[in-house]
């Protein structure tokens, strides 16, 4: 084991950023999924509570990975690693099965034919996601690397669950930039930070990825429902419907 892999998994960041991650899943989706779920109210397809528990799963993993690494356990780390893998796979798989889903819900109610354009953005965060979380497999060995990949994917794949707390606060405006893109960027901001104070410099992962993250979003934001970025929804949900 190398100093530079002890070093940087001991780091605080990363359990920080593993239990926002872990607290924004547990409040955010307390509302609309866990508490109906215990009052036995929530209804939906079993593909739903599959995908819940497959991303519930990945943030509590990803809480247990930085910490069995403080803890010096090395070995588990690996082993989880592989099932990390497995379980990228089958979040993003479920992912759009649900995207769809939901599409097909909102077409009937309220939203109408705008509900299209909201599976565009489910395509981008599940192809960003895998690609951030086989960029980390791929650097396994290199930690430094190995590290922010995977928690710039996490960041990313949480967005659902900061974007759930609007409900705890209805009368906020333009919900979709106060609580889906901010509590990303702030962060991606933070952890460019950390990386600034202790190293002197931004990590080229962080510099590049998560600049990348925050741009895509931004564009998400700006496009979200014009008539091009509508029709494209249609072409994909037609794909996966």
């Amino acid at each position: 084991m190398t100093s530079v892999e002890t070093s940087v998994g001991r780091r605080p960041v990363y359990l920080v950023v593993a239990a926002m991650s872990l607290g924004a899943a547990l409040i955010g989706f307390a509302p609309t999924f866990f508490l109906p779920m215990a009052r036995q109210s929530f209804h939906a397809p079993p593909i739903v509570f599959i995908h819940g528990a497959l991303a519930f799963a990945w943030v509590v993993l990803f809480f247990a990975q930085p910490a069995l690494i403080r803890a010096g356990n090395y070995g588990l780390h690996i082993r989880l690693g592989v099932l990390g893998l497995v379980l990228a796979l089958a979040l993003a798989g479920t992912g759009v099965a649900v995207g769809s889903w939901s599409v097909t819900r909102d077409l009937a109610g309220e939203m109408g034919e705008a509900a299209v354009s909201n599976i565009i953005g489910i395509f981008t965060t599940f192809a960003m996601f895998l690609a951030l979380v086989g960029a980390g497999v791929a650097n396994r060995k290199t930690p430094e690397v190995h590290k922010r990949f995977m928690l710039l994917a996490t960041v990313l794949v949480t967005w659902p669950a900061w974007f759930r707390f609007r409900h705890f606060f209805p009368a906020a405006p333009h919900p979709e930039i106060l609580f889906a893109f901010v509590p990303v960027a702030v962060l991606i901001a933070a952890v460019m930070a950390a990386d600034w104070r202790k190293l002197g410099r931004v990590h080229p992962v962080y510099a590049v990825w998560g600049t990348a993250i925050i741009a895509e979003q931004v564009v998400e934001i700006w496009l979200y429902d014009s008539p091009g970025w509508r029709a494209v929804g249609r072409l994909l949900y037609g794909w996966v419907s």
